[in-house]
């Protein structure tokens, strides 16, 4: 098998999922064969927003022939990874470079896990909603857009209302009675707004 790892492996992440990385080659004698390639092992060490380890999934591509780059697509926002690179002949693999560790940036999180219309008055509604399955980095606030909708399915006003991102719930007052309402609800880090989720509720007719 190859005797020496490749040497000055650098990573440059390119977004929150992309990252590039790239070594020197080894010397041709030090393949002790033909040379096939090299293998980026690289795996995610942790989520940098929630600090649970878990079981650690080691990922390998590999890259055919004397290349010295390589692209590592698929990566989670803001989590911290490690990588090393190894030379690969017809036999095997040789060692693997120095572990380095690279960080992805924030990205955009997925929609809240829930959105719940509970308690219908006659001018109001409680809302109540999951913080999202991945957040991807720090979430900064909730954003609630509702509009009534009338009896021939035209909507209404939008009214936008921004929400701290440590709530769970929203009581909404003031609202017309017997109104249908849709609602969009999605959450934000400071990348920018996740998908949303969207949901109906009706005020009641009276009491």
């Amino acid at each position: 098998v190859p005797m020496v790892a490749p040497g000055n492996v650098e990573v440059h992440v390119i977004n929150s999922t992309l990252a590039k990385v790239h070594w020197d080659p080894v010397p041709l004698k030090s393949v002790r064969g033909h040379l096939q390639g090299y293998k980026v092992y690289y795996w995610k060490e942790q989520s940098l927003s929630r600090r649970s380890r878990r079981h650690i999934e080691k990922k390998i591509l590999t890259f055919r022939g004397n290349k010295t780059f390589g692209m590592l697509p698929g990566l989670e926002p803001y989590s911290s990874y490690k990588l090393n690179v190894r030379v690969v002949n017809g036999k095997g693999e040789g060692p693997a470079s120095p572990d380095k560790v690279f960080k992805t940036p924030e990205g955009v999180p997925s929609s809240p896990s829930f959105l719940k219309i509970t308690n219908p008055t006659l001018d109001s509604l409680t809302l109540e909603w999951g913080s999202p399955t991945h957040p991807n980095g720090v979430l900064t606030s909730y954003i609630l857009k509702f509009q009534p909708i009338n009896n021939t399915h035209e909507l209404g006003p939008l009214v936008e209302i921004r929400i701290p991102a440590n709530e769970s719930s929203l009581i909404l007052k003031n609202l017309n009675y017997s109104t249908r309402y849709k609602f969009y609800f999605n959450a934000q880090t400071s990348v920018g707004s996740g998908s949303q989720i969207t949901e109906e509720a009706v005020t009641i007719m009276d009491e």
